[in-house]
């Protein structure tokens, strides 16, 4: 671990038109989400922290690194319409133009950290991305915003070597099969297991090239700040050391919350804000600071943005005291995590 500098220079990507996807007063992925955490930002006195980054539309061609063109003119099809794409996903009349935003507010974001006018940011954008596979709509998800993200990092030779960290309570299937085969991208996801989508056993890998670059953390239910730190220290911190990333992107989902209805986690704000730090500081050590969040889920909506709120504060340069963990005894099920992987990973 390092000191991070005192003083950061963070991004934000953030827009009313994100409001315009709305899938149904119904859906858990309302629009109350990014209402809430906007108006959190701005009531908390935060915004001399960051740096307001403007989305732009994505263009066919940046969605396509990842998408078949055949599944986006399907999505963009729906242009004015609202479309049931699965059981739980569903297409409003602008949310082909709203998911378009979407990658292309993370696609500023990483531009903006690459060009050196910030150190790290956030994009608090929706729809979310990281169940939507190349061809399918998924679990909320129409375009895959970091895989895309990751993607662009490559195809513009922004970086070879990218670490993705995917800490939503759910499983990101969608990013993990765009690089199952790659050993560019690292893909570390710490999520519920069994849980939705049932996809992320520890056993899955990777294959061919990308054999043992896929590293899976599922848990059960139950575990709280603690786990998550011990993680993150003891198996994270090590393999992205050995691996030596140019760019960390995280999907930053806040359904491991305490009170999230669709998650039995019990991360509180303090926990995300330290695994926040920790890649934070992660990031000094090996990739020049650069490190980008990407919103998936969480629906608690009062925890999701005070945990927002408090990541970009640590962004920012702002230092936790990290748990001591001295009395700590992890469960047998992450003992046996962590060794099954320090075995491939041979550390």
């Amino acid at each position: 671990m390092v000191n991070a500098p005192l003083s950061l220079k963070t991004g934000v990507v953030k827009d009313a038109r994100y409001l315009d996807h709305n899938p149904g007063s119904w859906h858990p992925e309302s629009p109350q989400r990014l209402k809430v955490i906007y108006r959190y930002i701005e009531e908390r006195e935060i915004s001399g922290l960051y740096k307001e980054i403007p989305p732009r539309y994505a263009s066919e061609e940046e969605i396509s690194l990842i998408h078949t063109s055949q599944y986006i003119h399907s999505i963009a099809s729906t242009e004015g319409k609202e479309v049931a794409l699965d059981p739980d996903t569903v297409a409003s009349p602008q949310s082909y133009q709203t998911a378009c935003l979407a990658v292309g507010g993370g696609l500023n974001l990483i531009k903006t950290i690459c060009d050196k006018e910030v150190n790290n940011g956030f994009a608090l954008i929706r729809p979310p991305g990281h169940h939507a596979e190349k061809n399918k709509a998924m679990g909320f998800c129409l375009f895959n915003n970091i895989a895309i993200g990751a993607a662009y990092i490559h195809k513009k030779r922004l970086g070879k070597k990218i670490l993705i960290v995917d800490w939503d309570v759910h499983h990101g299937n969608g990013t993990q099969h765009a690089f199952y085969n790659s050993s560019d991208v690292l893909y570390f996801s710490i999520h519920q297991y069994p849980h939705y989508p049932l996809t992320g056993r520890i056993e899955e890998i990777g294959e061919g090239k990308g054999k043992g670059f896929t590293v899976n953390v599922p848990l059960s239910p139950g575990y709280g700040d603690e786990d998550y730190i011990y993680l993150f220290l003891h198996l994270l911190y090590p393999i992205a050391l050995k691996f030596k990333p140019d760019f960390i992107l995280v999907s930053a989902g806040f359904d491991p919350y305490i009170e999230d209805s669709l998650g039995g986690m019990r991360v509180t704000v303090n926990g995300f804000a330290s695994m926040a730090q920790i890649l934070r500081d992660l990031a000094a050590q090996v990739c020049d600071l650069r490190l980008a969040m990407f919103l998936e889920g969480g629906y608690h909506l009062e925890g999701m943005a005070k945990s927002v709120v408090a990541i970009i504060k640590v962004l920012s340069g702002e230092q936790m005291t990290l748990p001591e963990l001295n009395h700590y005894q992890p469960s047998t099920e992450i003992t046996h995590i962590i060794e099954w992987h320090k075995g491939i990973w041979k550390i």
